[in-house]
């Protein structure tokens, strides 16, 4: 991490790994819809407590900010997993035929 402060290269890091967080919650908001259905909602609030709690109590800055990153990516995933089944009731994805 000294390396990252010395040429700084924090912001850019941050960035980096704010962009992959987002990236991977896309398909995790999806097969959650998948396989679980609206009540995987429940998860990413738990996540998002976790992670948020996790975040203060971090001395590390820069994972502070990546925990907080994630918090706020699983309560947006919430509101993103109720989307979803909107766009799979639309046709824009498959739904998952074994679910009730």
């Amino acid at each position: 991490m000294d390396f990252l402060a010395s040429n700084n290269l924090t912001g850019l890091f941050i960035g980096l790994i704010t962009f992959l967080i987002i990236g991977l919650f896309h398909p995790l908001v999806i097969k959650a819809e998948y396989y679980i259905g609206v009540r995987s909602w429940i998860l990413f609030f738990m996540a998002g407590i976790g992670s948020a709690v996790a975040s203060v109590l971090v001395k590390h800055m820069i994972l502070s900010i990546i925990l907080g990153v994630i918090a706020f990516s699983s309560f947006w995933s919430i509101w993103e997993v109720f989307q979803q089944k909107r766009r799979v009731e639309k046709g824009w994805f498959p739904a998952n035929p074994k679910k009730k």
